[in-house]
């Protein structure tokens, strides 16, 4: 297995190439349960039928977990936006459109995204007070069971030279409320500097799925809350910055 292409660097892990697999190998220190689960999370969206790339296996290479999968050839949603900015909001009809597809699967094994929000408020700073409004408000959202991907996002992805979409990064999956991961995909946009799209975006996916903007909105404090106990200091002022509950009553 050769590891002398490098086409992605991220926190704590890299990814590879081998022909046609992407080998993505994790730092010495990373989570072995971590690492395990994440693929074990995409064996499962496998076997919903969305268009993913394959897990081929989980191994040691030098000392270091890594995750063996399908190598998709394309470029990212993300450049194609930034490369062909006349075509900006077809792009962003087809990303809406593959989030709800997403949304329409389920598979019952998944975390419940509830339950992993509930634990990241209370790990957070905020004060008592605030984190008391969060969880009570969390635990008052309607209960749903759609696969959210947890950070969707344009980089994550993948056009081939066929037109064929493939969605990547399912390290954050879980099973919740579909409005909870549109919220996620808001924020994300926002961070990037890119209200614009944001709010273009929301607009969309509103229409396109019968959602009620406000009840999205509703979602964005308990999400950055969530959010913001990992991240670097400049992401954490940012989310905290939308932690006002009041706002959105």
């Amino acid at each position: 297995m050769k590891l002398d292409k490098v086409i992605a660097v991220r926190a704590s892990k890299t990814v590879y190439r081998d022909g046609d697999y992407a080998i993505k190998v994790f730092d010495a220190g990373y989570s072995k349960a971590d690492i395990l689960n994440e693929a074990l999370n995409q064996a499962r969206i496998e076997e919903t039928g969305l268009n993913i790339p394959r897990i081929h296996g989980v191994t040691m290479i030098d000392g270091k977990w890594a995750i063996i999968s399908d190598f998709i050839e394309g470029k990212t949603l993300d450049i194609l936006m930034r490369e062909n900015p006349q075509k900006h909001d077809e792009y962003l009809d087809l990303f809406v459109n593959l989030q709800i597809e997403v949304h329409s699967k389920k598979t019952p094994l998944l975390v419940k995204l509830k339950d992993k929000m509930h634990r990241k408020i209370s790990q957070t700073n905020l004060d008592a007070a605030t984190r008391y409004e969060l969880h009570t408000r969390l635990e008052g959202m309607p209960k749903h069971d759609k696969i959210c991907h947890g950070d969707f996002n344009p980089s994550n992805i993948i056009i081939t030279d066929d037109g064929k979409a493939y969605i990547l990064d399912w390290s954050h999956v879980t099973q919740g409320n579909a409005s909870a991961d549109v919220a996620r995909t808001y924020l994300l946009f926002c961070l990037h500097g890119d209200k614009p799209t944001a709010d273009k975006y929301l607009d969309l996916f509103c229409k396109k799925s019968g959602t009620e903007r406000q009840y999205v909105q509703k979602w964005l404090p308990i999400v950055a809350a969530s959010q913001s106990v990992k991240g670097n200091p400049e992401e954490r002022e940012f989310l905290l910055s939308w932690v006002n509950v009041k706002d959105y009553e």
